[in-house]
């Protein structure tokens, strides 16, 4: 196992987690559980609403009818509120859905720092306020849920280096803020270009956490070379070079998502990660989304409605595919068992 306990950082190949020859893929529904904001205005403490929240009800009534165990990874304006408590509680507690965590710094206490673009990502915060925040999330969490969260995602995907043994340290057994395939160092964030797309463990002195990032894929002519070229542009001043090589059949990034992803495109990108044998795929999308006026993906009814249809599509495409829903506990139990095994 990587001993750097930088979850950030690339592990070598050999302590990557990866199907046995007589496994099939799973597949894993994590959902940035929060509040309602404005993408394109400066980060504040203040002014978001909480207006999607019921909607997490059909959510969860979606998802529990397809025998989808989803996690709701809540930050803390989410935990605060009771309606979500109303929602997501009792559906945790019949094994329904999972509960993890999301730390918004600019909204989680304390509130020690200053409020800007480099602060939005937690890792980037002294490592004694970002054990406070995280401390603070996790027994209002346990507080109000009555479980303790052991997955935890960064808001904006923000590790830092410290990040592994703090999560350790705070009795978390799994992380998912890599988004592999994609650079945040433009706007003060990490670089996961060359992340791998396998779930792995990083050991830190307080304990290992396993990292199961959230699936990209590349798609193209151009075949495993494509990424390398993506990036290349994606630096560039050539601003719709990315957006060429797609037209032109060339290499496209496909994220496992609903939100800015046609269902036959993530179908694609499915059938890649079977291709690749990764042992998991693992989907994900922002609460908000689950209510028209949100996020610039479900802007009004008729985008809700083709927001479920992606999923009736994509899940119908996973059972074809012989891919089954998984959860939390059986993807730790799982990499716990083929790590001793390494």
């Amino acid at each position: 196992m990587q001993q750097a306990g930088d979850l950030s950082a690339i592990p070598p190949a050999t302590d990557l987690i990866r199907l046995q020859a007589d496994e099939k893929p799973l597949f894993w529904v994590t959902i940035d559980t929060e509040e309602d904001f404005d993408w394109a205005a400066p980060f504040s403490r203040t002014g978001f609403r909480l207006d999607s929240v019921p909607a997490l009800a059909e959510c969860q009534r979606f998802f529990g009818a397809a025998g989808v165990r989803p996690i709701y990874l809540v930050d803390w304006p989410i935990v605060q509120d009771q309606r979500a408590v109303d929602i997501l509680g009792p559906a945790q507690q019949t094994g329904a859905c999972d509960i993890g965590a999301q730390l918004h710094p600019w909204v989680n206490p304390p509130h020690d720092e200053e409020v800007n673009a480099h602060n939005s990502y937690t890792g980037n915060l002294p490592l004694a306020l970002q054990r406070a925040k995280l401390t603070a999330l996790r027994d209002a969490i346990a507080g109000r849920f009555s479980v303790a969260p052991t997955v935890y995602r960064a808001g904006r995907y923000g590790l830092g280096a410290q990040t592994a043994r703090l999560l350790a340290e705070l009795g978390f057994r799994c992380d998912t803020s890599v988004r592999s395939g994609f650079d945040y160092r433009s706007g003060h964030g990490p670089d996961y270009r060359q992340a791998p797309l396998q779930p792995w463990w990083t050991v830190t002195d307080a304990g290992p956490i396993l990292e199961v990032p959230v699936t990209t894929l590349f798609s193209g002519l151009l075949g495993d070379k494509g990424a390398r070229f993506y990036h290349r542009l994606e630096r560039s001043r050539f601003t719709v070079g990315a957006a060429l090589l797609a037209r032109l059949g060339l290499v496209e990034r496909i994220a496992l998502t609903p939100e800015g992803i046609p269902a036959e495109r993530a179908c694609r990108a499915i059938d890649i990660a079977i291709d690749h044998a990764l042992p998991v795929l693992n989907f994900s999308f922002h609460s908000p989304s689950l209510q028209p006026g949100n996020t610039p993906y479900v802007r009004s009814a008729a985008d809700l409605t083709l927001f479920y249809r992606w999923w009736d599509v994509v899940l119908d495409h996973l059972a074809r595919r012989g891919v089954a829903a998984t959860s939390a506990a059986a993807i730790i139990a799982s990499a716990s068992e083929k790590a001793r095994a390494l």
